[in-house]
């Protein structure tokens, strides 16, 4: 797999995601996906998306930064969004928050078989407290 290629890949797969169209994630997603080393499985993974979306309606994903090394791709994604109540264990409710996601994807057979992400949660909190 070549770098322009996994990154043309990765690009549509977070328009797939940023557009709701879940059941293109089979297109991007494997069967047997794992993220941080727990086995999801796309229905899982699915299940995982579709929850967030559901507690953070305008949920949008903007790649700040993109590096491909075949298999992988690295990627800082940035969010600002309104959660609606709790995230990531945090009293939100509502307030509009800014933050980034370091995720590092494995590709095979040009689908991401793993997945390993650390979300800034300390922005977060930063931005919370009153």
């Amino acid at each position: 797999m070549e770098s322009d290629n996994i990154a043309d890949i990765y690009r549509e797969y977070i328009a797939c995601l940023n557009n709701r169209d879940w059941d293109r994630l089979t297109a991007f997603v494997a069967d047997d996906v794992t993220r941080n080393g727990k086995l999801l499985r796309l229905s899982g993974y699915r299940d995982m998306l579709e929850r967030d979306v559901s507690e953070i309606p305008d949920l949008r994903f903007h790649i700040l930064l993109m590096v491909c090394e075949p298999p992988f791709v690295a990627s800082r994604l940035g969010f600002d969004c309104t959660p609606k109540g709790s995230f990531l264990g945090l009293t939100v409710n509502g307030r509009r928050v800014s933050f980034t996601e370091n995720v590092i994807y494995e590709f095979q057979n040009a689908k991401i078989q793993h997945v390993w992400s650390v979300v800034d949660k300390a922005a977060i909190e930063a931005q919370i407290k009153v």
